[in-house]
């Protein structure tokens, strides 16, 4: 009896030990999830698409649908460098939907790079408008010269496919384009965007080959300014020479250069609510999305503050829309690609007025860890 109790013993202990480990690879598991779950953010939002990267997202309301403008993120293997060469992007898609939380379509390509007669590479951020009958597209890429320039295509569709013109805009420079229609129906169109974007080359009015990277060593001159102008009547020109914008505090004093929270840096957008003119943009190298308000589309602007905290990626860029009597942000991050800064995707979230007209600020992401489910 001794020796059949000592057996079990023996053979029990390794199964005791056995189940031990497993219990403690599993709570030291647990413990784990736990933690990516604490630290790892939580959207609010989902990824509009996933079979493709997005990013830049221009929405617009046309014949009542929801359309959407972005850049189309792809891995070219092209080294990283500070001025963006791993954003090598070579087509625009369009995509589309009925309503907010809708199904998205995704028309396919609207416009290759092959079909540009004057680009060289980097189709960045675009952006769209209706006029005449006919929609535009417009868009940044950087001509055989290595030059950021302004392009526009059109098409019968606000899918596409778009036809480009055969050169780009002229006096167009830098990226980022957004086109804003006002009340009276005359269109403007705002670009522009430093270091990767080129627009502190251009500080003379001619472009500077060998010109400074950006303006971030001029701390207390006042920040680079956006730019801006009338668009003509046919929608493949400027009607008047490229405008700056200022941008101002309360107390109208021009932001400086060293104002890293409030400057303008890129990701120019424009639009109009209770009679009053929002332009928004991006900090660029501090990752905000703010504003600042004017009597006119030309400004100056008030700084008024953020409208979308930073997102997970290097870069911040969105557009803002109203349908059917709501207001909404769309915007991008890199959560779906684990932060890989050159691969985005575009998300849309209501975005809320207060009653003096300021914008409430958003975080792109939930202050803390879901429920963890009932064991």
């Amino acid at each position: 009896m001794n020796r059949i109790f000592t057996s079990i013993m023996v053979l029990g202990i390794p199964v005791l030990l056995g189940s031990c480990q497993k219990k403690d690879s599993e709570t030291q598991a647990n413990d784990t999830e736990t933690q990516e779950q604490e630290t790892k953010p939580i959207p609010i939002s989902e990824p509009l698409i996933t079979h493709i990267y997005t990013a830049d997202p221009s929405a617009h309301v046309f014949d009542g649908r929801i359309y959407i403008y972005p850049s189309h993120d792809i891995e070219s293997n092209v080294p990283q460098d500070d001025e963006g060469g791993h954003f090598d992007m070579k087509d625009y898609h369009v995509l589309s939907m009925d309503s907010i939380g809708g199904p998205v379509t995704d028309h396919g390509v609207a416009l290759d790079i092959k079909d540009i007669p004057w680009a060289g590479r980097q189709l960045w951020a675009p952006d769209a408008a209706y006029a005449n009958g006919t929609y535009y597209l417009y868009f940044p890429a950087k001509d055989k010269a290595d030059v950021f320039r302004i392009g526009v295509a059109t098409s019968t569709s606000p899918s596409g496919p778009f036809k480009a013109e055969p050169e780009p805009i002229a006096g167009s420079y830098s990226m980022d384009p957004a086109v804003f229609k006002d009340d009276d129906g005359k269109y403007y169109m705002y670009f522009g965007g430093i270091w990767g974007g080129q627009l502190q080359r251009w500080s003379t009015g001619t472009y500077a080959a060998n010109g400074s990277k950006t303006d971030l060593q001029k701390d207390d001159a006042p920040a680079i300014r956006a730019r801006m102008a009338r668009m003509s009547k046919n929608m493949l020109a400027f009607d008047e020479s490229v405008k700056e914008i200022k941008i101002v505090d309360q107390d109208g004093n021009e932001l400086p250069g060293k104002d890293h929270d409030r400057r303008f840096f890129e990701a120019s957008w424009m639009h109009k609510y209770n009679s009053k003119y929002y332009f928004s943009y991006s900090t660029g190298d501090t990752h905000f999305i703010c504003y600042a308000i004017g009597d006119n589309p030309y400004g100056p602007f008030t700084y008024q503050g953020v409208i979308l905290n930073p997102v997970v990626g290097w870069t911040n860029h969105h557009s803002i829309v109203e349908v059917k009597g709501k207001w909404y942000l769309f915007y991008h991050d890199s959560v779906l690609s684990g932060g890989q800064t050159h691969l985005r995707t575009v998300k849309v979230t209501e975005l809320t007025y207060n009653p003096d007209g300021s914008i409430h600020t958003i975080d792109a992401y939930q202050k803390h860890a879901p429920d963890l489910p009932d064991e």
